[in-house]
């Protein structure tokens, strides 16, 4: 089982960027995601700047893969999409359609991301013939949906080899929208948006609307995109995800994180230490889920000794 690292979801400075990635050159994970995803009009890094910063990764030993914007909206965007789909020499993680249409017409291997709804092994079968050589599984999906996904792929369609991934730290990007909330937080429109998002290097909290100790985070806002309040921690779940046939666990990029990093390189690659929870990024301590991946409310906490669970 791999470890990787996914595409930076919040708006950070080029200084902030180029800070983060040297540091993530030494560290522990085996595939790097890079690339915007979320909104064209973050420009910290350009397309050559990007690429610039691949192969970097790539000479320190790290699987580079090209990440795409999850919600096209202009001529502009679409422009940029073609010129990293049509280079070969990284992969491309597809967030849309049609990124996966322009690696399949250029006969060019792609990766799909979290928001291509995988949900069932004929359409894993599908893109697999296309050229997807990795899947992510949708973050609603449970653990026993994995499982069920994979048993068909393996007895229905044999020769399908796509490796498979599991979002398994970060606040869970759920859902786009054409509106910016970021900006309608700040009362300005989108087009003048004067990139406030850049203020929140890890999104906008927003809580219900309860007083005192009731009071609950229930998303982040991250400029279009919302996310879930709490963050997801599948830690607990390592274990499991190895006997599920699990090929890549994926953390998504906060500042600070190194020491997170090392931690769950060693459960990976040492499972039989006996690591127990860690302590890391203490913003995150007291809202943690893990919920879908055990067949509940996203938002839950569940206590893995408190949930049976089937294995292969």
């Amino acid at each position: 089982m791999k470890l990787s690292l996914g595409p930076v979801l919040f708006f950070w400075s080029e200084q902030a960027l180029d800070q983060f990635y040297q540091q993530v050159a030494t560290w522990p994970v085996d595939i790097v995601y890079l690339g915007e995803t979320v909104c064209s009009k973050r420009r910290s890094y350009g397309y050559a700047k990007w690429l610039q910063t691949a192969k970097m990764l790539a000479d320190h030993g790290k699987q580079v893969v090209l990440s795409t914007m999850a919600l096209l909206e202009a001529e502009s965007e679409l422009k940029t999409l073609r010129r990293f789909c049509e280079q070969d020499e990284f992969w491309v993680e597809a967030n849309d359609l049609a990124a996966v249409h322009l690696r399949t017409q250029n006969h060019l291997p792609f990766t799909c991301g979290p928001h291509i709804n995988i949900y069932n092994a004929a359409t894993l079968s599908l893109l697999a013939n296309q050229g997807m050589q990795r899947w992510v599984m949708p973050l609603e999906l449970s653990a026993s949906s994995l499982q069920q996904i994979l048993e068909d792929t393996r007895a229905r369609y044999p020769q399908t080899t796509a490796q498979n991934e599991v979002f398994a730290y970060g606040h869970m990007p759920l859902a786009l929208s054409a509106r910016c909330f970021t900006a309608r937080a700040h009362n300005l429109p989108k087009d003048q948006c004067d990139l406030v998002c850049q203020q929140y290097p890890q999104g906008l909290r927003v809580d219900t609307q309860e007083a005192g100790a009731d009071q609950t985070r229930v998303f982040t806002l991250n400029g279009i995109q919302t996310m879930s309040g709490h963050c997801q921690d599948l830690f607990a779940a390592l274990a499991q995800m190895q006997s599920l046939g699990v090929d890549v666990v994926r953390l998504s990029p906060y500042p600070n994180m190194q020491d997170m990093v090392h931690v769950w390189a060693e459960q990976i690659h040492n499972p039989d230490a006996g690591t127990t929870l860690p302590a890391y990024l203490p913003e995150h301590q007291d809202t943690r889920c893990n919920g879908y991946w055990h067949e509940r409310p996203g938002m839950d906490q569940i206590n893995p000794a408190s949930v049976t669970t089937h294995t292969l």
